[in-house]
């Protein structure tokens, strides 16, 4: 299991089973970390078999199907969907990745989805970013123009383009920084 920032005083309970109603047999059991701290509760870890036959590729995907089909109350992030934001990372399968390009047929067994590891848990699969966009915010990752000049769109030459290339690992610094035992070594 994976070692979570848990809330004071809790430990993680076993929750609620949600039993397949489609009459599939290609079902796979779901684990997912589960907490809102606007009860008294425990966190817990609910159980959903999910119809596979229905479901495309990705772990994001199995999200989706739930959160659509099944328990509209699961809470987590999810943006571009195509691993460039980051908006979705989480542990699944005991491994840091985006859900939207982990391919859950690499994963054997159940599913287990927790929060990332390093993040206080706000609800759910959702990390405490703030402390993240603050020091994402104090390096001011952005383009500056320092021109006075200037008051159309600037076009960017496929020469500076390319000086960007690999910057968009940045985005993905909230994952790197959940796993203890990766290292960022690119240099932009």
């Amino acid at each position: 299991m994976v070692q979570l920032n848990l809330p004071k005083n809790s430990e993680v309970k076993k929750g609620k089973y949600f039993k397949d109603k489609t009459g599939s047999k290609n079902l796979r059991r779901v684990n997912v970390y589960r907490w809102d701290p606007s009860t008294e509760e425990n966190p817990r870890i609910d159980t959903y078999e999910v119809d596979m036959d229905n479901c495309p590729s990705k772990v994001l995907d199995i999200l989706n199907k739930i959160k659509n089909e099944i328990d509209p109350t699961l809470a987590y992030r999810r943006s571009c969907a195509h691993g460039v934001c980051g908006s979705c990372a989480m542990n699944m399968g005991g491994k840091n990745g985006l859900a939207c390009t982990t391919p859950h047929s690499e994963i054997d067994g159940d599913i287990d989805i927790y929060p990332l590891p390093h993040l206080k848990v706000k609800r759910d699969l959702i990390g405490d970013l703030d402390g993240l966009y603050k020091q994402y915010q104090s390096i001011e990752p952005w383009l500056k123009n320092n021109s006075k000049k200037e008051t159309t769109e600037i076009y960017q030459s496929q020469e500076d383009r390319a000086k960007l290339d690999g910057a968009w690992l940045l985005l993905q610094h909230f994952l790197l920084s959940a796993d203890e035992e990766k290292t960022c070594s690119t240099k932009l």
